[in-house]
């Protein structure tokens, strides 16, 4: 917790120069080095319980038109980050396509690098 600020920044350019960057351009290889390889998703889509191993988050990722080849509008926004020691949360929301999702992100810091561990994911309407 000594750490806050330079914690924080440090995941804070994780989700702004490699996640969201990452998720925008569909560079799987990118978005890949954010997240721990064990990591899993949750949450739901569409009011449907969404389930995803890394591996098969990373697939659909490569395999879908990326929201830059779309020309539809794109917006990652870090909304709140909670850190204690080594562990941390951040709340993002991702606008892309037509969807508004929510994201509860964990991260993990591994000889000093802040790795996403877990990734929850909400879409709402506004």
């Amino acid at each position: 917790m000594k750490n806050y600020n330079t914690d924080s920044a440090a995941i804070a350019e994780v989700l702004n120069n490699a996640y969201f960057k990452g998720i925008y351009e569909g560079d799987v290889s990118l978005l890949g080095s954010t997240f721990h390889e064990n990591a899993l998703l949750f949450g739901d889509v569409k009011g449907q319980p969404y389930y995803k191993t890394l591996a098969q988050y990373l697939d659909g990722v490569k395999n879908r038109q990326s929201p830059k080849d779309s020309g539809k509008p794109f917006r990652g926004d870090i909304r709140g980050m909670a850190i204690i020691n080594s562990i941390a949360v951040a709340t993002v929301q991702v606008k892309m396509y037509d969807l508004n999702y929510y994201e509860l992100l964990s991260f993990h810091a591994f000889d000093g690098k802040w790795l996403i561990v877990n990734k929850m994911i909400s879409d709402v309407q506004e």
